[in-house]
């Protein structure tokens, strides 16, 4: 049953992907691209959660957290750069 469910969330996040990369790919802003870029990370670190989860191996988690971390301070470095306080 687990496994189940597990490839239910791996196909919906595989369709997410798919619909934020066109949302990435066509704009219309810059603002647009930024947030579709930072769901794109969101959906890749649920890829390395669910990998995580399959292959029941913790590092995976540890290297989703330092993903996530790296990925906020960048969206943060983005949006300031956009704004013209950098």
């Amino acid at each position: 049953m687990v496994e189940v469910l597990i490839a239910i969330a791996g196909t919906l996040a595989g369709l997410a992907f798919l619909l934020a990369l066109a949302r990435f790919v066509r704009g219309p802003s810059r603002v647009d691209r930024v947030v579709a870029f930072d769901v794109l990370t969101v959906i890749s670190i649920t890829f390395i959660v669910l990998v995580a989860l399959v292959e029941n191996r913790g590092v995976y988690l540890d290297a989703a957290l330092v993903y996530a971390l790296l990925s906020f301070l960048g969206v943060i470095a983005i949006a300031r750069y956009l704004e013209g306080r950098f």
